[in-house]
C-alpha cells in the first residue's frame, strides 16, 4: 500500500481522523471499524485495493487518532459523520464495514442511499430480537469520560494497552499486529480510547434496535452488497448457525446480494482474509443494479464462499 495522506477532517459535527490512499480519479471506498477498531487494521486489506480504488479509512470519535466525540456514540451520530465523509468523495461510494461499523453501514444505506454506490459487510453484527428496556450510553457518557481521564492520567493505558490488544488479537486473528508497537501504543494507550470503547459498548443494543426500527420505516437501496460470514471463532454449532443465518438475511436486503461463508476464518478478517474482502469489492464493483439475476450473484445459496 502507498503511503496515505492523514488528516484530522469535519464530518457530522465531529472531528475524525482519516488516512487517504490511492488514485484521485479511482471508484472511492469508505472504510469503517468495529468496536474499539483503528485505521491500522486494514492496512493488509487496503495494500491489495490501492492502486485501483480510492480508498478513505477513518477513526471513529475517540478511536484511533480521532479526537473525542461531542456527542455519544449512536446511530444518528454514525451515519452523520459517514454522510459527511461520503459527501468529501464527490460520488457515490462504496462501504466497507466491520462487525459493529456495519449497523452503522447498514443505516447510512436507508438513510442516505443517494451517497452509496455498493457495500461490502465483513463479519457484521447482527441481532435476530434486538432490545433495549433501559437507554444507558447518553446518561453513561460523562461517566465513560471521567473513568477515561482517571485511568489515562495513570498511564496504566500506556503500560498496559498494547498487551490488551495483543490479548484480545488471540480471540479474533491469527496475525500479529500489522504496524509496530509504537503505533500499537499511541492508540490504546490513550485513556480516550478506553471511554469510547465502554461508551460503543453500552450503545450497542441501542444501535440494534435503533436499525431495526429504520429497517421498518426505510427500505434498503437495491445496490450490490456482499456479506462476508466468520465462523472460524463460533464453536456452538447452534450458534454458528444462527451467525450465519443472520448473515443470510443481511444479503438477502437487496436483489443483488450475495453472502459468503468462510468457515475456517475469525473475526478480524481484514487482517487475516485481505483476499476475500478485495474480491468482494471487485465483485461488488463488476455489479451494477439491473444486471441479469440468472449468472449467480443474486441468491446464491450462503456457503459457497472462497
Amino acid at each position: 500500500m502507498s503511503a496515505s495522506d492523514e488528516s484530522i477532517v469535519e464530518a457530522g459535527s465531529e472531528r475524525v481522523h482519516v488516512a487517504e490512499s490511492g488514485p484521485p480519479d479511482g471508484p472511492p471506498l469508505l472504510v469503517t471499524s468495529g468496536l474499539g477498531g483503528a485505521w491500522f487494521d486494514w492496512a493488509p486489506t487496503l495494500a491489495r485495493l490501492d492502486g485501483t480504488y480510492r480508498l478513505t479509512v477513518f477513526d471513529r470519535p475517540g478511536l484511533g487518532r480521532s479526537p473525542a466525540g461531542n456527542a455519544p456514540p449512536s446511530l444518528r451520530r454514525e451515519v452523520a459523520i459517514l454522510a459527511g465523509l461520503a459527501a468529501r468523495a464527490g460520488e457515490p461510494v462504496t462501504v466497507v464495514a466491520h462487525s459493529m461499523g456495519g449497523f452503522h453501514a447498514e443505516a447510512f444505506a436507508r438513510q442516505r442511499p443517494d451517497l452509496v454506490k455498493a457495500m461490502v459487510l465483513v463479519d457484521p453484527s447482527y441481532e435476530h430480537d434486538p432490545s433495549c428496556k433501559v437507554r444507558l450510553s447518553a446518561a453513561a457518557e460523562p461517566v465513560t469520560r471521567a473513568i477515561g481521564a482517571a485511568v489515562g492520567a495513570t498511564r496504566l493505558p500506556w503500560l498496559l494497552g498494547p498487551a490488551g490488544r495483543r490479548f484480545a488479537l488471540k480471540f479474533a486473528s491469527r496475525r500479529d499486529e500489522p504496524v509496530p508497537a509504537d503505533v500499537v501504543r499511541s492508540v490504546y494507550g490513550r485513556g480516550t480510547v478506553l471511554a469510547t470503547m465502554l461508551g460503543e459498548e453500552l450503545a450497542y443494543r441501542e444501535m440494534a434496535v435503533d436499525l431495526e426500527g429504520l429497517r421498518e420505516r426505510l427500505p434498503f437501496p437495491p445496490i450490490p452488497l456482499v456479506v462476508l460470514t466468520a465462523l472460524g471463532d463460533v464453536k456452538n454449532p447452534r450458534k454458528a448457525r444462527e451467525w450465519a443465518e443472520g448473515h443470510r438475511r443481511l444479503a438477502e436486503m437487496t436483489p443483488y446480494g450475495r453472502q459468503v461463508e468462510l468457515p475456517g476464518d475469525l473475526h478480524l478478517l481484514q487482517l487475516d482474509r485481505p483476499d476475500a474482502i478485495a474480491d468482494a469489492v471487485a465483485e461488488v464493483h463488476a455489479r451494477r443494479p439491473g444486471d441479469g439475476l440468472g449468472d449467480g450473484f443474486a441468491g446464491e445459496a450462503a456457503g459457497e464462499g472462497s
